[in-house]
């Protein structure tokens, strides 16, 4: 079953092509995608990566949260559902 990955904290140059690299390393990557702004198309520093197999999915979290990409600590954690606006955040 995939599994979908939030990775924060990442330096503004990077693509989804990078992430899919960097994560295909450990097993395939399904989709890849960096958050951007809308208006400007600037990346927002965060991005989601989904992976075909769980069992490279726990690997990428443990290889890759904390992990230092150009000089930024990596944030990989299993990705949340999202909220509606106005939600509030759910308990961690």
């Amino acid at each position: 079953m995939s599994q979908k990955l939030y990775v924060g904290n990442l330096p503004w140059a990077t693509t989804g092509d990078d992430l899919k690299k960097m994560f295909g390393d450990l097993g395939e990557v399904e989709d890849a995608v960096i958050i951007s702004y809308k208006d400007t198309g600037r990346s927002k520093g965060f991005g989601f990566v989904t992976m075909k197999d769980d069992a490279a999915a726990e690997e990428a979290i443990k290889k890759f949260n904390g992990f230092e990409l150009e000089g930024r600590a990596l944030i990989v954690d299993k990705a949340r559902p999202m909220r509606e606006e106005g939600e509030a955040p759910a308990a961690a």
